[in-house]
């Protein structure tokens, strides 16, 4: 019997967002709590604008954004208007911390996270923050002096963060994965491809990755020349249109099936023997939970380098294989191709990546948001 039953009405409050690696986590904790207690009552807030506004609502939350925009931190003199907007901010989450009146506000990453949780703080509300990465960011840095629970994914966490604050969950992946795993053969056709050839999996993030898309562009030809060797490749919305261009120009490509957004994850990473994709948390975890063998290439655009950091936690264990952004065009496809042929490397790799699976993640987050909205109401 779940302790937290003795609250008459659970109130959260979950802020973040931004991309879909903080999008997918946050909802996988919703839904965590919905199970735990079906009668919480979730508010997201995120940033207007920004991928969560229609992602949440149709996970079935409602949410409210914020007018908020993230720093230029290569030209400061650009900032004067979102020190405005991140006052707006503050002042918004107020009101709505005030009315929704919640006993607990989590935060996930994203712009939205920082006013929404500082606020809620300095309100006396306990706050929860799940920090992702290997490397933390500002934001979780600032809000972890205040927060109650830091919910984290990798070993050494305590030289950001208070270690008495520290609690080892790993982050929530998005829950039909694991649980409606089709067979590889019924993977591989629902793509379009045979079931008996060895397939890669190229994935961008939610928001597709520049250099990956132009790799695969300018190695068409490498493809073809390999028909014994399958690729499912998910491009991102943005650069969709110049991608499918060249394919139509290449001539025949069976072993290739190229879409801009893969709603069915589950039989991607079924269908696969290999994955390329960036280094986001939210994926890497997705990558640990099902054993998958992977090939990380971080991007560089991200803030403290930290899908860099990421990826350098898999290789120091052995569990993945890294290759540098700028050597990506020269480097992954022979690197690819050669690694979903070596099969003891491929063992290897899957063995490596599934020691650091933590299961049942948002579960585990989720029962410390209900214990801190206990402790709250007494």
């Amino acid at each position: 019997m779940n302790s937290s039953n003795n609250i008459k009405e659970i109130r959260i409050i979950i802020s973040g967002g931004g991309t879909g690696g903080h999008i997918f986590p946050a909802v996988s904790i919703a839904n965590a709590i919905k199970e735990l207690r079906p009668d919480a009552k979730i508010l997201f807030v995120g940033a207007e604008g920004r991928m969560e506004m229609q992602r949440v609502p149709d996970a079935g939350y409602r949410i409210i954004g914020l007018p908020i925009a993230g720093f230029d931190r290569k030209h400061l003199w650009k900032n004067v208007p979102v020190l405005f907007k991140l006052l707006r901010s503050q002042w918004k989450a107020r009101s709505i911390i005030k009315e929704f009146n919640p006993q607990v506000a989590v935060g996930v990453g994203g712009y939205a996270s920082g006013p929404t949780l500082k606020t809620a703080g300095m309100m006396g509300i306990p706050t929860l923050i799940q920090e992702q990465n290997s490397y933390a960011g500002v934001t979780n840095k600032l809000l972890a002096q205040k927060a109650h629970r830091i919910c984290v994914a990798y070993d050494g966490m305590e030289k950001f963060f208070p270690a008495d604050k520290i609690i080892m969950t790993g982050n929530p992946v998005r829950q039909n994965l694991t649980r409606e795993m089709p067979s590889k053969e019924d993977a591989l056709r629902s793509f379009q491809l045979q079931p008996d050839k060895k397939t890669i999996l190229i994935v961008g993030g939610s928001l597709g990755a520049g250099t990956i898309n132009q790799t695969l562009t300018a190695g068409l030809k490498t493809i073809q020349e390999h028909p014994d060797v399958q690729f499912i490749w998910q491009t991102g919305k943005y650069y969709f249109e110049n991608v499918k261009k060249a394919v139509e120009s290449a001539g025949k490509l069976p072993n290739l099936h190229v879409t801009d957004f893969i709603k069915d994850m589950a039989a991607a990473y079924a269908a696969a023997d290999l994955v390329i994709s960036r280094a986001g948390a939210g994926s890497i975890s997705e990558f640990c939970l099902l054993h998958k063998p992977v090939i990380l290439v971080p991007s560089p655009n991200v803030a403290e380098d930290h899908q860099t950091q990421n990826a350098l936690a898999l290789v120091n264990k052995q569990a993945a294989i890294y290759i540098k952004d700028c050597e990506a065009k020269d480097t992954l496809l022979k690197v690819a191709l050669a690694t979903v042929n070596d099969k003891e490397k491929l063992n290897d790799l899957s063995k490596n990546i599934a020691k650091l699976a933590l299961p049942d993640s948002a579960k585990i987050i989720a029962q410390e948001v209900l214990k801190l909205a206990e402790e709250y109401d007494k």
